[in-house]
């Protein structure tokens, strides 16, 4: 009965602390608790990335972002293949194997293009650069902040949609009740059941910022297992 008594309080913090913060003072403890020195918009690091995927050999990725000097570049590695793309200033580059300018037949296969190369740009910055990210013109932060249990825990609930400009999915981003950290996020795409929910453990600082330091991706349909993103500094 006590336990069942100090649960039934926690809900009702909980819920009664939902509807009291706003989603602008909720985005701002999540940043302060990930970035509290402001250190994400001159953000110049060197991160390594281990991508586990079932029934698949592992891809080793190197990412370096230096947003001031509006520089990004990912080189993955898989098995006998490297794959490198690079922005910088807004000028595309990539390389196969090495290779500067790789064949029609290779680009045509492995996808080596400036528009790859912008999606590698947006899609790192935007994950490592969560929850501080969603400040970005473009993203429209739902006012309300929902309280929701998600694997067992209760977690209050930011919804963010984008500008037609920017992007059409729906994204939800789960934070610690107590800490704000950031422990899940997920998106929907615009047919039901789509998207993917991911789970964030534990933390690593890089030069200031606290990023996840394991991502592990699964199907909102089935929960079917994608894979798992592994981060570090170094090698």
């Amino acid at each position: 009965m006590k336990k069942l008594t100090i649960l039934l309080l926690l809900f009702i913090s909980i819920t009664s602390f939902s509807q009291k913060i706003t989603s602008d003072e909720l985005l701002d403890k999540a940043i302060q608790f990930h970035d509290p020195n402001g250190n994400w918009p001159t953000f110049k690091g060197t991160l390594f990335v281990t991508m586990e995927i079932p029934e698949k050999s592992s891809r080793k990725s190197k990412i370096d972002i230096n947003l001031p000097q509006e520089y990004f570049s990912v080189k993955a590695v898989r098995d006998t293949i490297t794959t490198e793309y690079t922005i910088d200033k807004g000028i595309s580059s990539f390389s196969f194997n090495g290779n500067k300018n790789p064949s029609e037949e290779i680009k045509k296969k492995f996808n080596l293009n400036p528009e790859r190369a912008k999606m590698y740009k947006n899609y790192y910055t935007f994950l490592f650069g969560l929850p501080m990210k969603l400040k970005d013109k473009g993203t429209i932060i739902h006012q309300k902040v929902e309280t929701k249990t998600f694997k067992g825990k209760k977690y209050l609930v930011l919804k963010a949609t984008y500008s037609k400009e920017v992007g059409k999915d729906t994204w939800y981003f789960y934070f610690d009740p107590t800490t704000y950290a950031m422990e899940v996020y997920q998106f929907f795409k615009e047919t039901k059941d789509s998207g993917e929910y991911i789970l964030l453990s534990d933390l690593k600082t890089i030069n200031g910022v606290k990023m996840p330091k394991t991502r592990a991706w699964y199907y909102n349909k089935d929960n079917g297992y994608l894979g798992t993103d592994i981060l570090s500094s170094q090698k």
